[in-house]
């Protein structure tokens, strides 16, 4: 039984890792995060992630980019992307320890438990290094450029609203 819970936590820990292989979204531009994970993050959080580096970079030519701001854009995807990938790692290496404590021959709850925290923590530093990204690449555009992110992050928002009423149509949105 207490497998059976470790198992579960791990899988519910590793999805958000998991989803942040790229797709292709609405619009053509390139997600990280799969749409069962982009609902929940709220309206607030979905706006700072289009804002990933990527994201902009995958819309270069629709927002007139620079030169420079492609070099500025490049530089921050890579170092949020060899964050997130130190951070996956740590992750990873905490999530088998764990498996391993759970499967010793005593079970040890406390190290499984550290284990569990650290996996958490260090998938925290993940989401966290894609936020600050975002954050940074958004001071990046001009006024122009940011209107036109809004437009599309508005129409997104509305193609998303009918999308799930059209799936669903009996359930409050």
């Amino acid at each position: 039984m207490i497998y059976k819970t470790l198992l579960a936590a791990v899988a519910l820990a590793a999805g958000p890792l998991a989803a942040q292989h790229p797709m292709t979204g609405p619009g053509g531009m390139g997600q990280t995060m799969d749409d069962a994970m982009m609902r929940h993050m709220g309206p607030a959080m979905r706006k700072v992630m289009l804002y990933m580096p990527q994201h902009l970079l995958a819309r270069k030519d629709v927002l007139g980019l620079t030169a420079n701001q492609v070099t500025r854009l490049t530089t921050l995807r890579d170092a949020a992307k060899a964050a997130e990938g130190a951070a996956e790692g740590e992750a990873q290496a905490h999530m088998k320890e764990g498996e391993q404590a759970a499967n010793a021959a005593t079970l040890d709850t406390s190290a499984l438990k550290v284990h569990f925290e650290a996996a958490h923590n260090a998938m925290w530093k993940a989401h966290w290094a894609m936020i600050t990204s975002a954050a940074q690449a958004r001071a990046v555009l001009t006024e122009a450029q940011l209107s036109k992110m809004q437009t599309w992050a508005d129409s997104m928002q509305t193609w998303t609203q009918q999308h799930r009423q059209m799936m669903k149509p009996g359930e409050s949105h």
